[in-house]
């Protein structure tokens, strides 16, 4: 799945950007407080992608 595409599923289900790490970036989601790692490259693995979902508690994509 592109990162883009992932990213703008995350914000869709209230997750905001935290801060920028070394080669990753903090994703929170605002109404839980459960924050998760997201890597910087241009296509993210659609495992990581649903380990990434389950962990800020949002529904996984449901393109992949």
């Amino acid at each position: 799945m592109k990162r883009r595409e992932f990213l703008a599923h995350l914000e869709s289900h209230g997750c905001k950007l935290l801060r920028e790490g070394g080669s990753h970036s903090w994703w929170t989601h605002v109404a839980t407080g459960k924050r998760s790692a997201v890597p910087r490259h241009n296509e993210v693995n659609n495992h990581l992608a649903r380990k990434i979902c389950r962990d800020l508690g949002v529904p996984q994509p449901m393109r992949f």
